[in-house]
This record gives structure tokens, C-alpha cells and sequence, in this order.
């Protein structure tokens, strides 16, 4: 029996039962005509500021879709972070062309636009950039760039959904960006799910039917051509004129994503304030050292990370820290993924002109040891208080200065 009481700290405490209730039901001739996936699109390219939205099962389903309408295919490049999860690296693979990874800046540690274009060669088609834990990369001289080489730049906005540039909804000015709805983002549709924006009307067809797999009658916006049942029913009806996938939303996680998206603004308010409380805690501290946020841009705190120098200035190892912070009451703290070339699946693999190994990146190698990613995704601001509070004794008994 489903309690029609809402937890005040609960994720899910909007209309997402509701909504999933309907999306099931559908004897009810209303619920069963009910486009969700599309109400859900609409929502979501309407508050971004883009012209059209594409949902998907997944950001990494979207990431793969995005690739193949930027024409990414066989013996190609596309430039990407050496600073962040190895799937970006897997959907190049898939498509038969090359990652190549640029080292990233030493202060915001997003993909360092200074030193793309070393990168740049005939067969470069695309750019991948990710903006690192809820901070946006800064995106007007990556663009300057691929205009200059006729490049198609994807923008990873997994974890910076809501956060602003100069203004604009960070992963719009891309040619196309990519949202994670995964369980442990600023918001969910459930598990898994995504969306991809853009503003061009040929990318968001292509992207829209790879994902859908590959239905002719598919359109940049949401929805199929009309057509009379007369047609599609006829035996010499042809269906598919796109090689694709079945990468599509269903109604039910469109259904939770709706609900989640009304939601939206309270959900990235309660992570910039738990974000807040980690600055706060660190504020003097010389061995941890926070993402720097340009005055052109927001946080959004997916995560909150903080460059650990604690092992050089206080003689106190990573692992060590991270067992004080535990025994103290704290919730622990996640690592940076390691690499995406040093993962087990990529190192030691020659692509291209590189080869996938130690010293590839040097400044992410060595952030990748470092950092700490403290969570935000506290329900209760009271619980986070106490847990920033924890932090903060910690540094305190420690000493801040180095």
C-alpha cells in the first residue's frame, strides 16, 4: 500500500508517485494517450533555453547518440578531458574513433582550452568537454576554436545541470549537450536516464532517431510525422531509413523525471548550500584547496571537491585522512575516477599518437591522487551541518595552516 505521506527530507516527496501511478494505468484511456516522454522533453528544452530536447535511457546513451549526429565514425578524433569518468572514452570506441585526451586547467580542472588545439589534426571531428562536478567549463573559447576547425563540440553537462555561464544554462552553448538523470545527480527519473539539447534542428534529428532506432518517421522535435494508420499498416511501408539503437525513455522514467524536474530548483539550491558549508568549513585552510569558480560562473556542487595537500604539508597520507574523517562521525569521501587511459580497459592501448599510459596528462595524474569529492546530496541540511561540522574540527585539530 503506497502512504499518501511525504517525507519533508525524501527524494522523491513531489508528484513522482502520482505521475508514476498514471504513467502505469494504461486502461485509463487518458493515462494510456499520455505523452510523458514528451511532456518531459518540452519542460526540460522550455527552462534551458534549448530548442530541442531528446530524452534517453542514459547519459551515456545520450553522449553516444550526440557523437554519431556530429558524423563521428571510423579513424576519427575526438579531444576530450583526461579529468574525468572513462565513458566518454567508451562511446569514441564504439563509433571506431580515437580519444584523445588534453590535460586540464590547474584551477578550475575542467579540460584546459589553452591546449586543445595542440591536439587538433585532419582527423579531429569533435570535442567532448565535461564540466567537472557541477562547475561549467569554460565553453566561449572552446567554440572559438572548433569554429576555427570546423569542429563539433559536445558538452558533458552529466553533473551541472541548472548551473549558469555568463548567464546561460551551462551545456547550451555547446552545438549539443548531455544530462545525467542517474540516481546520484542533482535530479533523478528514477535509475538511469538523460536528456541531450541543441539548437540545431539536423543535429537533434540525427541524435534523436540513432536513439530511437532509426525510424524514419522521426523528428527533431518530440514526437513522430503524422501519418494515417492507412500508410503504416501497408506491407511496402518502410520504417527505417537510420542505422540505430533502442536508447529511448520509456514513459514511466519520463513520468519521474517530470515530477523531479518541477523540483529542480529546490533540489540545485539544496546542493549550493551544502556546498556552501564545505567552503565555509575549509575557508583558511592552506592543504585543501577547492575548484576555483570564475566570476562568470555558478556551482552547482554536484559534488564538493577539494585538492588534498594535506600528505606533503601535515605528513598525513590520503588514506590516513580519509580514516580520521570516518572515525570522527563523517560520511566519508569519494576519489576522483582514475584516468579514463588508465583504467584497466584503455591502459596500455596505442590509439592514434598516443599510447595510453603514465605521464599522458600529468596535471590530471596527479589531481586524480588528490582529490576528495565530499558528498551534497543531503536531504536534511541539518544532517550536512553536522557533517561539514565534523570536517571542520578535523582541520582545526589538524592545524589549517600548512
Amino acid at each position: 500500500m503506497i502512504s499518501n505521506v511525504k517525507n519533508p527530507f525524501g527524494k522523491f516527496n513531489g508528484n513522482e508517485a502520482e505521475y508514476v501511478l498514471r504513467a502505469l494505468d494504461t486502461e485509463n484511456p487518458e493515462n494510456k494517450s499520455f505523452p510523458w516522454v514528451q511532456r518531459f522533453e518540452e519542460a526540460f528544452s522550455k527552462k534551458v533555453g534549448a530548442t530541442y530536447a531528446i530524452a534517453v535511457n542514459s547519459g551515456t546513451s545520450g553522449l553516444h547518440a550526440a557523437l554519431y549526429a556530429a558524423g563521428v565514425g571510423a579513424g576519427d578524433e575526438v579531444i576530450q578531458p583526461a579529468t574525468t569518468v572513462v565513458m566518454d572514452a567508451y562511446v569514441t570506441y564504439h563509433l571506431g574513433a580515437i580519444p584523445v585526451f588534453v590535460d586540464i586547467d590547474p584551477d578550475t580542472w575542467n579540460i584546459d582550452a589553452k591546449k586543445i588545439e595542440d591536439k587538433i589534426t585532419k582527423k579531429t571531428k569533435a570535442i567532448i568537454v565535461v564540466s567537472l562536478y557541477g562547475l561549467p567549463v569554460d565553453i566561449d573559447p572552446i567554440m572559438a576554436i572548433a569554429k576555427k576547425h570546423n569542429l563539433i563540440v559536445v558538452d558533458d553537462s552529466a553533473e551541472t545541470v541548472m548551473s549558469l555561464y555568463k548567464g546561460r544554462i551551462a551545456g547550451t552553448s555547446a552545438h549539443m549537450g548531455v544530462f545525467s538523470f542517474e540516481k546520484s545527480k542533482h535530479m533523478t527519473s528514477g535509475s538511469e536516464g538523460g536528456m541531450i539539447v541543441t539548437n540545431d534542428e539536423e543535429l537533434a534529428v540525427r541524435a534523436r532517431k540513432f536513439a530511437g532506432i532509426g525510424y524514419r518517421g522521426l523528428t527533431a522535435a518530440a514526437g513522430r510525422t503524422s501519418l494515417a494508420s492507412s500508410v503504416y499498416q501497408d506491407p511496402d511501408y518502410e520504417r527505417f531509413d537510420t542505422i540505430g539503437l533502442n536508447y529511448r525513455m520509456n514513459a514511466v522514467t519520463a513520468a519521474v523525471g517530470l515530477a523531479q524536474f518541477e523540483r529542480i530548483d529546490h533540489l540545485v539550491e539544496r546542493r549550493k548550500a551544502v556546498g556552501k558549508m564545505f567552503l565555509e568549513a575549509i575557508d583558511g585552510c592552506s592543504w585543501l584547496k577547492s575548484q576555483k569558480v570564475p566570476s562568470h560562473s555558478n556551482h552547482s556542487y554536484f559534488t564538493f571537491g577539494v585538492l588534498y595537500l594535506g600528505a606533503q604539508h601535515k605528513n598525513i597520507p590520503w588514506k590516513e585522512f580519509y580514516s580520521k574523517y570516518k572515525e570522527s562521525g563523517g560520511d566519508g569521501f569519494y576519489a576522483c575516477w582514475k584516468n579514463p587511459y588508465l583504467e584497466p580497459s584503455l591502459r596500455g592501448k596505442k590509439m592514434g599518437n598516443q599510447v595510453f599510459e603514465l605521464g599522458l596528462c600529468p596535471i590530471a595524474e596527479d589531481y586524480q591522487k588528490k582529490i576528495m569529492a565530499f558528498k551534497t546530496n543531503y536531504r536534511d541540511l541539518g544532517e550536512a551541518r553536522h557533517k561539514v561540522d565534523i570536517l571542520s574540527s578535523l582541520i582545526d585539530n589538524i592545524g589549517r595552516k600548512g
